[in-house]
């Protein structure tokens, strides 16, 4: 059977199961809540196996004032700014505003012929884009509300200020959440530590419970798991959309540009690759898909040779030093999306169960949003209710019941 923690002091815990920009956000902004004491709080953040493992560290970073949803953009684009000025965000984690235009190319055999670039007026400073496959294009955006951070740079960044202000990091995998005898309270989580030669992989979680698993009591329990949120929610309707993309040092400096692409390569047969310049790199993501189930954990994310493939023919061919630049990394990540009509979400703040919360499915404006979530689940967690913005539509408790519904 699980073994028991040690008995805990007297101060309230607070136990955030995820250490990605959610979670990792959630704790900052809890230690710095005016109710906030490390005499009378213990915040604990368990991971199954590194911080901004998933998303938080694969994503594009792309900050933007015209995202969704409008009850949290506000607040979480000033909180970026706020944060990038107080600890240097430029140097730290790569904030900067940019510009954000779509463009319209023809890959086709058919295409006209290289034509100037005045021919379709693309700014002066876009000059890494080739011209010749250019048919249109548009502004979507500008520096005053678009900007962008190293999405990875970022989280690790807001852990160690939080770990410095008390928060603890465990690794380890949560199995499960217990709950109380009449199944309507969460009591504990049931975790693996990380490195046991306990092996949940098979799926029957429950297995894993007969050794080397350990008990963690809390006050308060918050899942921040992302596209994993259903494993210990399983009536809760978040899932994954798994997304392909690669990063590119280019062979020189290129402007500050978010480029959203639609090109044609046949008669009815188009590609979107998304193309975010970084201050060092170029980031170049395609189409989430679904063909594979989300796996155990962010370790066993399938990354498909050919779908990375095909961003690097792409890129090159809409940029010549993208083309001549050198390939860093081709990797896989999912993005936590709500699949309910009503609502694109996300989903934050108290569960139907006693002391269980929740923040989850931001879909690909997770990093947009995690410093506005943050705040807001640190006020439901210490005033009882979020007052930085109105979360009524995105109550959990309006999309799904939560509870112990296993049978015996």
């Amino acid at each position: 059977m699980p073994s028991s923690s040690p008995p805990q002091d007297q101060r309230t815990h607070i136990i955030i199961v995820g250490a990605g920009i959610i979670g990792v956000c959630t704790a900052y902004y809890l230690t710095r809540h005016p109710k906030f004491s490390q005499e009378t709080h213990k915040i604990t953040i368990i991971e199954s196996t590194r911080p901004a493992s998933g998303a938080s560290g694969k994503a594009g970073g792309l900050l933007a004032l015209w995202a969704f949803p409008s009850q949290l953009v506000p607040l979480s684009f000033k909180l970026h700014e706020e944060l990038a000025e107080q600890y240097n965000g430029e140097e730290e984690w790569g904030y900067r505003r940019l510009q954000t235009v779509s463009l319209e190319g023809n890959l086709t055999k058919n295409a006209r012929k290289t034509k100037k670039k005045s021919d379709i007026g693309l700014p002066d400073d876009l000059d890494w884009v080739r011209n010749d496959i250019m048919e249109s294009w548009s502004k979507l955006s500008g520096k005053d509300s678009t900007a962008q951070v190293h999405p990875y740079k970022f989280t690790m960044f807001m852990l160690r200020r939080a770990q410095e202000s008390g928060v603890n990091l465990v690794l380890g995998k949560v199995l499960k959440l217990n709950y109380s005898s009449k199944g309507n309270a969460v009591e504990s989580v049931i975790y693996q530590p990380v490195g046991s030669s306990v092996d949940a992989s098979n799926g029957d979680r429950s297995s894993a419970l007969d050794s080397q698993s350990r008990i963690m009591q809390g006050d308060k329990i918050v899942v921040t798991v992302g596209p994993w949120t259903s494993r210990l929610l399983p009536t809760c309707p978040v899932s994954g959309l798994r997304a392909h993309s690669i990063t590119i040092t280019p062979s020189r400096p290129v402007s500050a540009y978010a480029l959203f692409t639609e090109l044609k390569l046949a008669k009815g047969k188009y590609t979107s690759p998304e193309i975010y310049a970084r201050k060092d790199e170029v980031y170049i993501c395609g189409e989430g898909d679904n063909y594979v189930e989300v796996p155990e954990t962010t370790d066993d994310v399938e990354v498909l040779k050919e779908r990375c493939e095909e961003l690097v023919k792409y890129s090159g061919i809409v940029s010549n030093e993208l083309q001549s630049g050198r390939i860093t990394r081709r990797q896989a990540c999912y993005l936590p999306v709500v699949d309910v009509p009503s609502t694109s979400g996300p989903l934050i703040g108290h569960t139907n169960s006693q002391n269980l919360y929740m923040a989850s499915g931001h879909s690909c404006w997770g990093i947009n949003n995690a410093p506005g979530t943050g705040k807001v689940m640190a006020e439901i967690l210490l005033d009882g209710e979020a007052t930085s913005a109105d979360l009524t539509s995105l109550d959990p408790r309006k999309y799904f019941v939560s509870g112990n519904f296993q049978c015996d």
